[in-house]
């Protein structure tokens, strides 16, 4: 199949009025490599994509439904109550909206004047009135899951984002957020038609100063005629060059058909 640039409709366009939409995984794609960030949005040549993780949409979907009984029931799941969390899923009209992806939770930022959205997971309630965001995550290693690391940092950035993007909507958001973790027991001797999974809650402290301070840099960016520089952990980057020098050179000895 060939690779097709995206339609222009999702390009940053600098003559229009109307916001422009910035989801919370472009925002991880600019702090990763600002380039391939710059090349998605400006010039609407985004990444390939990766296949999809079916087998985490399927915890992803199920986690919601469970999740979504003790909702109705205005009463904490186990997991909650095993982890000493004192706090019951959240009830808003607006929750299947907030979950819906290219919808989600979203706030237009005046100053840089992007729409910022993203999809949350989940949202639990304390006695306080305060909501915790709350992620799921699905995995399958023999050490247990923790929020350290590449992965880790960008789960973080996650988790903020959403806490940032409810605070604008005026809603009063705990620091702590919480990450659901299944993890697939891969131990057992055999499959028999069913994956096993332990199941951990993993409380974090977001911090969301970083947010206010990254959209000008990113606006900065998107309105420049200049490319900015790769990000250092970028595998896309080198491959790119790369193969774009050859082709390059190829073309012009005329052995490019």
């Amino acid at each position: 199949m060939a690779y097709k640039v995206r339609g222009s409709k999702w390009n940053y366009n600098p003559k229009s009025s109307k916001a422009h939409r910035l989801s919370r995984s472009k925002i991880d794609l600019f702090h990763e490599c600002p380039r391939c960030f710059y090349l998605d949005q400006v010039h609407g040549i985004a990444r390939p994509r990766m296949a999809s993780f079916t087998l985490n949409l399927a915890v992803d979907t199920l986690l919601k439904k469970e999740f979504d009984t003790y909702r109705k029931k205005q009463q904490p799941h186990p997991l909650m109550t095993k982890a000493g969390i004192d706090a019951i899923p959240y009830s808003h009209k607006d929750l299947d909206t907030w979950r819906e992806n290219f919808e989600g939770v979203s706030h237009i930022h005046k100053p840089t004047n992007f729409e910022v959205f993203g999809a949350i997971d989940d949202v639990w309630i304390n006695p306080e009135g305060q909501l915790h965001v709350v992620d799921y995550k699905a995995t399958s290693k023999l050490e247990e899951p923790t929020l350290e690391g590449r992965w880790g940092e960008g789960y973080k950035r996650q988790m903020e984002v959403y806490q940032w993007l409810l605070r604008q909507n005026g809603f009063d958001v705990s620091d702590t957020g919480y990450f659901v973790y299944a993890n697939g027991d891969a131990s057992k001797d055999a499959f028999n038609e069913k994956l096993e999974f332990d199941m951990k809650i993993i409380p974090y402290t977001g911090n969301t100063a970083w947010i206010e301070k990254l959209l000008p840099e990113i606006q900065k960016v998107i309105t420049s005629d200049t490319v900015p520089p790769s990000g250092e952990l970028c595998e896309f980057c080198p491959y790119r060059t790369a193969a774009g020098n050859l082709l390059l050179k190829k073309f012009h000895e005329g052995k490019v058909t």
